[in-house]
């Protein structure tokens, strides 16, 4: 098996994971002319980047023996321990010599840790968050919110371009994330209450074409409502951000915000809700399914008293 401290093959870029979010970003990067090096533990979802003109890596090991640069978007900090070897000396043979960029979602405590290890082994790190779901990554239109070392994030800022609109550096290693689940509590709350307001006025006998005309036409109309009140209208889940994905990071959220005091109403309440959609199995769908937690707290509601019934006799 290839090492890693083999010496990495100049200009390749490596990208680990290709998921819902990291297949589409790896792809305009190879789109791009980026000559790109991918890995993925299911290997089919690796065949779209072969005929987009990327090599397709036998192993992990692969990808940081050929290139300086390695980009990671995997699922959670679980699998991103398991893929790279942290905690035992593979980890410190991979990362040595080269740049980690990390774009997936996680604790910003574990973004420094992680940070810390890599620069212990050698190694340097940034971490780039992304705010967007499936369709924007297929338009190469995410926002990057950047942690690490100033130098080093401006040497890899360039490399994001194909897949990002914007990159904004926000600090040290943490500051990323944290920014990320700032911009995630927005985010969840958001499509939580268009769930409702769908639920509301589809409940109350109205049209919701019309429902949508009328939001999208005001100021609350936004790429948001434009993508996922057709999808709540039409109870379509096909996912762009996974209702999993969704609870998770309110989680994250709510894990930070205990950890320095902070109240989180309105996201406690939304949490709740994903975790709803979740039990009903929606998992894997998107995270506008919400609606179907929402719907069902309705169904078993108990009926609303009469307001029919002949009036008393006047208190006198």
């Amino acid at each position: 098996m290839t090492q890693a401290t083999d010496a990495p093959r100049s200009g390749e870029i490596g990208f680990v994971g290709l998921g819902v979010m990291g297949q589409p970003m790896a792809l305009n990067l190879a789109r791009a002319g980026v000559p790109l090096v991918v890995w993925n533990r299911t290997a089919e979802r690796s065949e779209p980047l072969r005929a987009a003109g990327a090599r397709v890596a036998a192993s992990v090991d692969e990808v940081f023996a050929r290139a300086r640069v390695v980009i990671v978007m995997l699922v959670d900090e679980a699998v991103t321990d398991a893929v790279l070897g942290r905690g035992g000396p593979a980890f410190g043979k991979l990362v040595d010599g080269r740049v980690l960029v990390s774009t997936g979602s996680t604790a910003p405590e574990y973004a420094r840790g992680l940070a810390a290890d890599v620069l212990a082994a050698g190694g340097r790190f940034v971490e780039a968050p992304v705010s967007g779901s499936r369709k924007p990554a297929e338009a190469g239109e995410l926002v990057a919110m950047l942690g690490g070392d100033p130098d080093t994030v401006e040497e890899v800022r360039p490399l994001l371009a194909p897949m990002c609109r914007e990159t904004v550096h926000c600090g040290p290693a943490g500051s990323g994330v944290l920014m990320k689940l700032a911009v995630n509590l927005y985010l969840t709350t958001t499509i939580a209450a268009l769930a409702e307001a769908v639920h509301f006025a589809g409940r109350q006998g109205l049209d919701l074409e019309t429902f949508r005309a009328v939001v999208d036409s005001g100021q609350l109309g936004s790429g948001i409502t434009r993508v996922k009140v057709p999808m709540l209208a039409a109870h379509d889940f096909t996912v762009q951000a996974a209702t999993s994905d969704a609870y998770a990071s309110t989680r994250l959220i709510a894990d930070a915000a205990r950890a320095a005091g902070i109240a989180t109403p309105l996201l406690d309440l939304s949490s709740g809700l994903y975790g709803e959609s979740v039990r009903l199995g929606n998992g894997r769908l998107d995270m506008s399914s919400v609606l179907t937690a929402i719907e069902a707290r309705t169904d078993t509601a108990p009926e609303p008293p009469r307001t029919d019934a002949a009036p008393g006799p006047a208190a006198g």
